[in-house]
């Protein structure tokens, strides 16, 4: 069943989203959103993505409730910057931010939660350097946000993934 369907799940979720896009439900959009899914399953098992092995489970649920609390928190700060509109008094800039993370499904979560948040964007990580660059809509201090994102996120993915 493996070599037929390698990802079940992820076929059934990708067809059930192709059926929610669809203004009508017909045989030939279920047979298309099938085929899609089909390949695009295929297309992953290709890939050949590594089993992420996490070491502490119980973390990511406070992990998650980090992340839901910045976010909402951001957007907030976000909005407010966007409706007082006075832009000279933010800064925004790029921040150079070294990490020990080396686990890659640790580092694509961290890129999630960064650029999930409001106001922060990953933009280039260095596997040589171990540095992550990232832009910051509101950056008023540095070492406040270098220091924000390896103690709350990085410190709990280096407890959950390596």
């Amino acid at each position: 069943m493996k070599r037929v369907l390698p990802y079940p799940l992820l076929f059934v979720g990708l067809l059930l989203m192709w059926l929610l896009l669809q203004q009508s439900l017909g045989l030939g959009h279920i047979l298309l959103g099938g085929l899609i899914a089909f390949g695009a399953t295929h297309a992953m098992a290709a890939l050949q993505p590594e089993r992420p092995k996490i070491r502490r489970p119980g973390k990511i649920v406070k992990l998650i409730v980090l992340v839901l609390a910045d976010v909402a928190r951001s957007n907030l700060a976000v909005a407010g910057i966007i409706l007082r509109g006075r832009r000279d008094e933010h800064k925004s800039g790029f921040l150079l931010l070294p990490l020990e993370l080396k686990d890659k499904s640790g580092l694509a979560v961290l890129s999630c939660i960064v650029t999930a948040t409001p106001g922060s964007a990953w933009l280039e990580y260095d596997p040589v350097g171990s540095t992550v660059l990232v832009h910051v809509l509101d950056l008023i201090d540095e070492q406040e946000w270098i220091d924000t994102i390896k103690h709350r996120y990085e410190a709990l993915l280096l407890e959950i993934f390596q």
